[in-house]
């Protein structure tokens, strides 16, 4: 972590915005991208999007598409995540029957690898690998629910690592991607992600945020930490 702290020491000194609560003009501007990015990001990804269907179709006909998942958002208010559906439809219950594996599961930062996890269909390991499953999010960002950069969004289950800064935590927006992402990804578990989310938290502005995605352009394209 000390190294991911050292990468935007230069790109922060020029600015004081270290409060957990971001200032208005910040808050505005960064809604208006987050609009603006969403909506364009929506229509040129309706042929992908259809692409994706259509495959998915084609090996599942009676399975849903979309996943949507409940996660608390700011100030904790709950709404449901999009994700293409990269596990199969009973996913919940296989991990729990499974007492060894729910237990290792859980003491990686609740996840697996995609090699041992034995949710994930074949297909949706592809989209893991190459993030793809993540794009349906921007409907989240378009209604306001997440922001492009921000903590990633965490069920009930995940937000109690975060103790006495649950609210701290919960103070901004989730995003599509955050510093915890861009440092390491599926890499870095708990506690050392919570230290990378609740310093974004500090420190967030718009020169982290332009930071925080140029950065996820090239680990996309390298994929990197992807499970």
């Amino acid at each position: 972590m000390s190294q991911a702290k050292e990468e935007i020491s230069d790109v922060m000194t020029y600015s004081e915005l270290t409060s957990h609560k971001p200032k208005i003009i910040y808050s505005l501007i960064k809604r208006i991208g987050d609009i603006l990015v969403s909506s364009i990001g929506l229509i040129i990804l309706i042929p992908l999007f259809l692409i994706v269907a259509l495959i998915m179709k084609c090996s599942e006909p009676t399975a849903p598409i979309f996943f949507s998942h409940t996660r608390n958002g700011k100030n904790g208010k709950k709404f449901k995540m999009y994700k293409f559906r990269t596990m199969c439809q009973d996913a919940e219950s296989i991990l729990m029957k499974d007492t060894e594996l729910f237990a290792k599961f859980k003491a990686n930062g609740y996840k697996l690898e995609t090699h041992e996890d034995p949710r994930i269909t074949k297909i949706g390991g592809i989209l893991r690998k190459t993030s793809i499953d993540e794009l349906p999010q921007l409907i989240n960002v378009f209604l306001g629910q997440m922001s492009l950069v921000g903590p990633r969004p965490l069920p009930d289950r995940e937000i109690i690592e975060y103790g006495d800064n649950q609210e701290k935590f919960l103070s901004v927006k989730p995003g599509m991607t955050g510093w915890w992402q861009v440092s390491g990804r599926s890499t870095i578990g708990y506690p050392e992600r919570c230290h990378l989310e609740l310093y974004y938290v500090e420190k967030c502005c718009f020169t982290f945020d332009v930071l925080i995605l140029l950065k996820t352009i090239g680990i996309v394209l390298k994929r990197v930490g992807a499970r």
